[in-house]
């Protein structure tokens, strides 16, 4: 695995965005900051996406007066991996 994908919260970011699309800085905030019902520091989440797109799995473009972020092609390759390798976990695990 990618060592992007090491850290939950980049990780998050990748997953959300592979299933709703370009999202706002702040709407994807939100989006993880509900799911996990805690703050994320502000800090923290934009150096997570600074982190995703200096390494190409995300791309920003001003949207307005905020910037909208989107998976790569790299950044989808990224997450179906992830996701595979998850798969096979889980499915391969044995019954309690």
């Amino acid at each position: 695995m990618t060592k992007w994908l090491q850290s939950g919260l980049r990780r998050d970011v990748c997953i959300v965005l592979a299933g709703e699309g370009e999202l706002h800085g702040q709407q994807l905030k939100a989006r993880i900051a509900e799911h996990y019902d805690e703050r994320i520091e502000p800090s923290t989440f934009y150096g997570a996406l600074e982190s995703l797109v200096e390494t190409g799995h995300l791309e920003v473009h001003e949207d307005g007066l905020h910037d909208a972020y989107a998976l790569t092609d790299a950044g989808r390759a990224m997450v179906e991996g992830q996701f595979e390798w998850m798969r096979e976990r889980v499915e391969g695990a044995p019954e309690s």
